[in-house]
Protein backbone atom coordinates (compact mmCIF):
# COMPACT_ATOMS: atom_id res chain seq x y z
CA UNK A 1 0.00 0.00 0.00
CA UNK A 2 1.45 3.35 -1.00
CA UNK A 3 0.75 6.22 1.38
CA UNK A 4 -0.31 9.53 -0.09
CA UNK A 5 1.11 11.63 2.73
CA UNK A 6 -2.21 13.04 3.92
CA UNK A 7 -3.04 12.13 7.50
CA UNK A 8 -6.13 9.94 7.41
CA UNK A 9 -8.67 10.26 10.20
CA UNK A 10 -10.32 6.92 9.44
CA UNK A 11 -9.83 4.06 11.86
CA UNK A 12 -7.58 1.37 10.34
CA UNK A 13 -9.34 -1.96 9.72
CA UNK A 14 -8.24 -4.97 11.78
CA UNK A 15 -7.31 -6.85 8.60
CA UNK A 16 -5.18 -3.93 7.43
CA UNK A 17 -3.31 -3.95 10.74
CA UNK A 18 -2.95 -7.75 10.88
CA UNK A 19 -1.50 -7.81 7.36
CA UNK A 20 1.46 -5.74 8.61
CA UNK A 21 2.34 -8.06 11.50
CA UNK A 22 4.73 -9.23 12.73
CA UNK A 23 6.85 -6.11 12.45
CA UNK A 24 10.58 -6.30 11.89
CA UNK A 25 12.46 -5.60 15.12
CA UNK A 26 13.87 -2.24 13.96
CA UNK A 27 10.50 -1.07 12.62
CA UNK A 28 8.86 -1.68 15.99
CA UNK A 29 11.56 0.27 17.83
CA UNK A 30 11.23 3.17 15.38
CA UNK A 31 7.44 3.30 15.79
CA UNK A 32 7.75 3.19 19.59
CA UNK A 33 10.24 6.06 19.43
CA UNK A 34 8.05 8.14 17.10
CA UNK A 35 4.98 7.56 19.27
CA UNK A 36 6.45 10.17 21.59
CA UNK A 37 7.66 12.84 19.20
CA UNK A 38 8.63 13.86 15.68
CA UNK A 39 12.31 13.11 15.25
CA UNK A 40 15.05 12.97 12.63
CA UNK A 41 17.04 9.82 11.90
CA UNK A 42 19.98 10.37 14.24
CA UNK A 43 17.64 11.28 17.10
CA UNK A 44 15.72 8.04 16.48
CA UNK A 45 18.97 6.06 16.73
CA UNK A 46 19.88 7.83 19.97
CA UNK A 47 16.43 7.31 21.49
CA UNK A 48 16.41 3.58 20.76
CA UNK A 49 19.88 3.16 22.26
CA UNK A 50 18.97 5.28 25.33
CA UNK A 51 15.58 3.63 25.88
CA UNK A 52 17.11 0.15 25.74
CA UNK A 53 20.21 1.05 27.80
CA UNK A 54 22.32 0.28 24.75
CA UNK A 55 21.07 -3.29 24.33
CA UNK A 56 19.49 -2.41 20.98
CA UNK A 57 21.49 -0.49 18.43
CA UNK A 58 20.08 0.11 14.98
CA UNK A 59 22.69 0.64 12.29
CA UNK A 60 22.28 3.69 10.06
CA UNK A 61 21.61 1.63 6.92
CA UNK A 62 18.99 -0.44 8.73
CA UNK A 63 17.35 2.73 10.07
CA UNK A 64 16.89 4.30 6.65
CA UNK A 65 15.74 1.05 5.00
CA UNK A 66 13.19 0.70 7.82
CA UNK A 67 12.05 4.31 7.50
CA UNK A 68 11.64 3.86 3.75
CA UNK A 69 9.52 0.72 4.35
CA UNK A 70 7.46 2.50 7.05
CA UNK A 71 6.85 5.44 4.71
CA UNK A 72 5.73 3.12 1.89
CA UNK A 73 3.29 1.31 4.18
CA UNK A 74 1.87 4.56 5.57
CA UNK A 75 3.06 3.92 9.14
CA UNK A 76 5.11 7.12 9.26
CA UNK A 77 5.20 10.32 7.25
CA UNK A 78 7.84 12.94 6.74
CA UNK A 79 6.93 16.00 8.75
CA UNK A 80 6.70 19.36 7.03
CA UNK A 81 7.20 21.20 10.32
CA UNK A 82 10.75 22.21 11.15
CA UNK A 83 12.50 23.52 14.24
CA UNK A 84 13.94 27.02 14.31
CA UNK A 85 16.51 27.14 11.47
CA UNK A 86 19.16 28.33 13.91
CA UNK A 87 18.70 25.08 15.84
CA UNK A 88 18.41 22.73 12.88
CA UNK A 89 20.33 21.27 9.99
CA UNK A 90 18.32 21.73 6.77
CA UNK A 91 19.45 18.29 5.53
CA UNK A 92 17.56 16.54 8.32
CA UNK A 93 14.25 14.87 7.61
CA UNK A 94 11.79 14.63 10.48
CA UNK A 95 9.31 11.77 10.78
CA UNK A 96 6.08 11.24 12.68
CA UNK A 97 3.91 8.22 13.27
CA UNK A 98 0.53 8.02 11.52
CA UNK A 99 -2.73 6.75 13.01
CA UNK A 100 -2.14 3.49 11.12
CA UNK A 101 1.40 3.33 12.52
CA UNK A 102 0.06 3.81 16.04
CA UNK A 103 -2.53 1.06 15.55
CA UNK A 104 0.08 -1.33 14.13
CA UNK A 105 2.54 -0.57 16.96
CA UNK A 106 -0.21 -1.24 19.52
CA UNK A 107 -1.10 -4.52 17.82
CA UNK A 108 2.54 -5.57 17.71
CA UNK A 109 2.97 -4.72 21.42
CA UNK A 110 -0.09 -6.85 22.22
CA UNK A 111 1.26 -9.68 20.06
CA UNK A 112 4.62 -9.57 21.86
CA UNK A 113 2.94 -9.39 25.29
CA UNK A 114 0.92 -12.52 24.44
CA UNK A 115 4.15 -14.31 23.49
CA UNK A 116 5.73 -13.33 26.81
CA UNK A 117 2.61 -14.60 28.62
CA UNK A 118 3.02 -17.96 26.84
CA UNK A 119 6.69 -18.09 27.84
CA UNK A 120 5.77 -17.29 31.46
CA UNK A 121 3.21 -20.08 31.48
CA UNK A 122 6.01 -22.49 30.51
CA UNK A 123 8.43 -21.07 33.09
CA UNK A 124 10.63 -19.46 30.44
CA UNK A 125 10.15 -15.82 31.51
CA UNK A 126 10.03 -14.24 34.96
CA UNK A 127 6.65 -13.45 36.48
CA UNK A 128 5.70 -9.89 37.42
CA UNK A 129 7.67 -7.00 35.94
Amino acid sequence: MEYSGAMSTRKPAAAEIAALLPLPHADFHILVTLAGDELHGYAILQDVADRTAGTVRIETGTLYRSIHRLLEKGLVVESSERPDPALDDERRRYYRITPLGTAVARAEAARLAALVDLARAKGLAPRGA
